[in-house]
């Protein structure tokens, strides 16, 4: 824990973090663009998780890959599906010794049926853990979600079948984060100042940060400058 820590600082109970400045953060240092991942998931996602629950964070998701990435550089796709496959393992492992729970969101469909089959088994061997949820955006865009849960929502006879309409909790009902309390702060490294889609129905009441430091460079102390700024901020909700 960083000394000096006010302990009756307001802390989120869900912070979501968009992923942002991978790449610039490896051209900086003149290595391969894939090292900004690389860096990323062995060795900045596992101290974050850790300082947040320790904090008293409840979820954190982590915008892993967005649904326009897949238009990024065919070798570098191929290199982040390689960095998920290895993190199933290694990191997947830890976080369960560890109490954590994994979840993801997006549409898993599109990735390889093999690494979407391990993913899924990680998510469900660490269904009952209780210490933090952990939340993947995996192949994720808010339109998408939303457009997904509508189809949901078509599909089920259930709902068809009923003459009432539709409320807003129902229909989150068919949304991803279903069972997930929507963020209470959303942080985008790298300094650009939007949103992009993530969670577009569940953002709204939502404090933003934008941070000029890259993900790269996300350290627990910087987490506790987040929270801290989270915590100097005055909510309404709309009030």
């Amino acid at each position: 824990m960083t000394q000096g820590l006010n302990r009756q600082e307001t802390v989120p109970a869900h912070i979501a973090v968009i992923m942002d400045g991978n790449r610039r953060w490896a051209r900086r240092q003149g290595l391969p663009v894939l090292s900004g991942h690389r860096k990323v998931a062995a060795e900045v996602l596992e101290p974050l998780v850790e300082h947040a629950f320790r904090r008293g964070v409840k979820y954190l998701t982590f915008w892993a890959f967005s649904t326009e990435n897949w238009n990024r550089d065919a070798a570098e796709v191929r290199g982040i599906m390689r960095l998920f496959r290895d993190m199933i393992g290694r990191f997947g492992t830890r976080m369960h010794r560890k109490g954590i729970r994994i979840r993801t969101i997006g549409d898993l469909s599109r990735l390889e049926p093999a690494l979407g089959k391990s993913i899924r088994e990680l998510v469900d061997l660490t269904s009952g853990n209780t210490n933090i949820t952990v939340t993947f955006a995996v192949n994720y865009g808010g339109r998408d979600e939303i457009v997904r849960a509508v189809g949901r929502l078509a599909a089920d006879p259930e709902f068809n079948s009923r003459n009432s309409g539709l409320t807003e909790d129902e229909f989150g009902k068919y949304m991803d984060t279903d069972g997930i309390p929507d963020p209470d702060l959303i942080i985008r490294t790298g300094g650009e100042q939007r949103l992009s889609g993530f969670l577009l129905w569940q953002c709204r009441y939502s404090e933003l940060y934008f941070p000029s430091f890259t993900m790269p460079e996300f350290t627990p102390e910087r987490l506790d400058e987040a929270i801290a700024e989270y915590a100097s901020r005055q909510r309404r909700f709309g009030k």
